[in-house]
């Protein structure tokens, strides 16, 4: 009896032994964590994790490396793979093999053709979605290794992979919906006449030439929460007063131009904010160990952005001083000589315009606060929104400066609130002074939303593409090349200069950042670790200044380049021709860019405090302004047309 309870025990406990076997055999092997792709050259590192019980050794390429597990978690760094696969081999202290890995490695220099396809078939197709899409399907077949096989499932993995992984981020999530309700906000109060009465209530200044040109100025910088909408508003509803006090069609151009994306890339909330966020979030991403938030890092690259700022304080510096050089000068002349016809002379690409464009519904009241009520609960609830989760963040708010508890706010929910709130309150009054049916409202709100649809696209790729180059380990491959021939002192003013470029020549500003913040956010903090400055306070401004350059740059290439479609708006609102437009800015955006290079992007990399490079750089425009620039009414025949136009000043709202 007692042999048979001994038998049945024990084949109790051999069948839990054979039951346990295999736990117990994982348990004793470490799960090991590879890199998916390797790049040959590159250091890389493996991470096992696990409880072994026998010393246990890592095989690669004929070296063995010994491991020493702390707290369940082994590292072994700086591997090196010099074929095209990168096998990993554990190993026991009698040599049995207990696992292998494997991945492929391919060229280190291939990890930048992705980023570098992009920038190339955006100059030669004019088109950055398709350069963004086919940028990151030769990435995910890059991830692959090249093989042939894998091909075809290569370029679906970038939809199902990447794509799919930049649209099912949270964050992400909140940045387009943060975009849409702007957008939708934006379509209500065009047509509820909020933006127009805006505008009406501040050509009510207008005295002469320049309050005509000042006042323009200050409605597009009024008008600062889309620059589409700056645009098309600022130019259409200046264009018969500056017509009558015979400034040039150019030169309303230039001010709606440099007073639309200028204004809407630094400004606190706006539908570029969201985009810029979500770009330094996905960037940030790539850095370990990066204290602080995407939008404290975006408010301290305000002081840097050195173009937007200066661009539009040389629209005042024009105005207000009533001098003009190059082509401006020469239209100037033209203009107070002789009044311009009145017929709009751009007829290319006018069904951009028709599809931006929202009027004010006929036969309803202008109310300004229609438009600065919603845009005021916007901007408050937003601030106020980051504010407050800044504070639980950080729990004694007391303790800390504001710039601390705005930089640990969830920016992401703030800009939540705020543009649901505005969009509520937009529709609330709109429906409460009878202004619109809800059927109207309901549309026109989908017309906003849908002007936002192609920059939502092209941001879904630029985080896809940000994807791919992380896949790749891009900012790895740059480091290794660029740390020790690139200075840190010279990142802001190259990717300034690079992004300006590629800009200009492609037209489209908010592609160029979606193709570079992914590549210089990452790249600019490794060299600064490199050099042992990253994360001290005296050198951060290297780190600031150069994401700045991107949006600096960007917007540079969109103020001048003939293809930006907010140039084009400028000019087709202004009534101007395109190339006319561009002919008489192009000497005004180089003399700024020139300037904010020389005197602010340089000095400021060299430890030159920001505050002292704006005012430099505001010196040195004030007086090449002096020295280059003329009075249109100074010329002999223009001063005899001034008596038409002081006639003609008296009733500009004929």
């Amino acid at each position: 009896m007692k042999t048979q309870q001994w038998f049945g025990l024990g084949g109790i406990w051999l069948v839990l032994l054979l039951l346990l076997a295999p736990a117990i055999s994982r348990a004793e092997t470490p799960t090991i964590d590879m890199p998916g792709l390797v790049l040959q050259g590159i250091p890389f590192s493996v991470t096992l994790s696990g409880e072994p019980e026998q010393p246990l050794w890592l095989e690669h390429e004929g070296q063995r490396h010994a491991l020493t597990f702390i707290d369940g978690e082994a590292m072994v760094e700086g591997l090196l793979s010099s074929t095209d696969n990168a096998g990993i081999t554990l190993v026991d202290e009698v040599g049995t093999v207990l696992a292998e890995v494997d991945s492929p490695a391919i060229a280190a220099w291939l990890s930048v053709v992705p980023a570098l396809l992009a920038i190339v078939l955006a100059l030669v197709f004019r088109q950055v979605i398709l350069a963004l899409f086919l940028a990151i399907c030769s990435g995910g077949w890059l991830s692959y290794g090249m093989a042939g096989d894998k091909a075809l499932v290569s370029v679906l993995d970038s939809v199902n992979v990447h794509v799919l992984t930049a649209a099912s981020d949270s964050e992400h999530m909140s940045i387009v919906l943060f975009c849409l309700l702007i957008g939708g906000m934006v379509g209500i109060i065009s047509r509820n006449g909020g933006t127009v009465g805006i505008a009406n209530h501040i050509t009510r200044f207008v005295r002469g030439r320049r309050s005509a040109q000042t006042t323009t100025g200050l409605l597009g910088t009024a008008i600062f929460f889309d620059d589409y909408a700056n645009a098309l508003i600022v130019g259409n509803t200046m264009r018969n007063i500056t017509d009558r006090l015979r400034i040039s069609r150019e030169k309303l151009a230039y001010i709606v131009d440099s007073t639309a994306a200028p204004v809407s890339a630094i400004l606190l909330v706006t539908t570029w904010i969201g985009f810029q966020v979500g770009l330094i979030d996905e960037a940030l991403g790539q850095i370990e160990g990066f204290e602080g938030s995407a939008y404290g890092v975006f408010l301290a690259t305000i002081s840097y952005s050195f173009y937007p700022i200066l661009a539009l304080l040389f629209v005042f510096m024009i105005s207000l001083s009533g001098r003009d050089f190059g082509p401006m000068l020469k239209a100037e002349i033209r203009a107070v000589q002789q009044q311009q016809d009145a017929d709009d002379v751009l007829t290319d690409r006018e069904a951009i315009a028709e599809e931006a464009s929202i009027d004010a519904k006929p036969g309803i009241p202008h109310r300004a606060l229609n438009a600065i009520i919603p845009m005021t609960v916007l901007v408050l609830t937003t601030l106020g929104g980051i504010w407050y989760t800044g504070m639980e963040e950080l729990g004694h708010p007391a303790q800390y400066q504001l710039r601390d508890v705005f930089g640990n706010g969830d920016s992401f929910t703030a800009m939540m609130w705020g543009s649901l709130l505005s969009t509520l309150v937009a529709l609330i009054m709109t429906q409460v002074q009878r202004l619109l049916s809800m059927d109207e409202a309901a549309h026109y709100w989908f017309e906003g939303v849908k002007s936002m649809l192609l920059p939502i696209t092209i941001l879904m790729m630029a985080w896809a593409l940000s994807s791919v180059n992380e896949s790749l380990h891009t900012s790895d491959y740059l480091v290794s090349v660029l740390s020790d021939s690139l200075t840190p002192e010279l990142i802001p003013v190259s990717v300034f200069l690079l992004s300006a470029f590629t800009a200009f020549a492609t037209g489209s500003s908010w592609g160029v950042m979606g193709i570079m913040m992914p590549l210089v956010v990452p790249l600019a903090w490794a060299v600064l670790l490199h050099h042992g400055l990253a994360g001290d306070p005296e050198f951060m401004h290297l780190f600031y200044a150069s994401v700045a350059a991107v949006l600096a740059g960007a917007v540079w290439g969109d103020h001048c380049s003939p293809l930006a479609e907010t140039t084009l708006l400028a000019a087709m609102a202004s009534g101007c021709g395109l190339v006319e437009h561009v002919r008489t800015q192009l000497p005004y955006a180089l003399f700024v860019g020139v300037i904010a290079t020389l005197f602010g992007i340089v000095p400021v990399a060299y430890g030159l405090p920001w505050w002292l490079g704006i005012a430099i750089c505001a010196l040195a425009m004030a007086l090449g302004l002096r020295v280059l620039g003329k009075r249109a009414e100074d010329s002999s025949v223009a001063k005899e047309a001034q008596a038409v136009v002081a006639t003609r000043a008296v009733d500009i709202t004929g």
